[in-house]
């Protein structure tokens, strides 16, 4: 399937350069922004694998543009940028932002970039899947916990005994352990 990419930059003829260069690489141009405000819109309307995004804009900059993209969608930022604006690169450590594109723009830096940035966006997105699905893990096992404490409570029960006593329950009533372990919890507070 085709990487969706948002271009974002003032200069048109800039631009129209870019999207040939993705276009005749296999890559899909899902908008063009000419300023930080329609960058915003257009990534909320179509969600890109990838914006480029130039640092200087009129109206809101590329680097409050990215701001805002970052605080409400999880999408990859590659800064566009020129040698002289050190300072802006200073400021852009922002999670989303998945490295830079110095001017002038040529096939032979721009492709490169690309598929780096678009490399770095999906390990980072399989990197918070991973860490989500941990977090929830321990959750489950908190429950869990917390329900085989109150059973050992209330019916004076070592941990291996409320465990087993909750899983044979789990099992002979086809859920799963932590719906059962919710169900003692909410038991316990009604």
């Amino acid at each position: 399937m085709k990487k969706r990419i948002l271009i974002a930059e003032d200069e048109s003829l800039i631009r129209m350069d870019v999207r040939l260069m993705l276009e005749d690489n296999g890559y899909e141009v899902v908008g063009e922004a000419g300023n930080g405000d329609k960058a915003i819109e257009l990534a909320f309307a179509h969600r890109p694998d990838l914006i480029l995004m130039d640092i200087k804009m009129p109206k809101i900059n590329g680097l409050q543009a990215s701001q805002v993209i970052a605080s409400q969608l999880d999408l990859p930022i590659l800064l566009i940028t020129a040698y002289s604006q050190k300072e802006f690169i200073e400021k852009a450590r922002q999670d989303n932002i998945v490295g830079y594109l110095v001017k002038p723009i040529s096939e032979a830096n721009l492709l490169p970039a690309v598929e780096v940035a678009l490399h770095q966006a999906d390990k980072t997105k399989r990197l918070k899947g991973d860490v989500q699905k941990a977090n929830e893990m321990v959750e489950k096992r908190k429950l869990v916990e917390r329900a085989k404490g109150i059973l050992m409570d209330r019916e004076h029960l070592s941990e291996p005994e409320a465990f087993k006593k909750m899983r044979s329950t789990s099992m002979s009533r086809q859920i799963t352990l932590e719906s059962l372990a919710k169900e003692i919890i909410e038991h316990v507070h009604n």
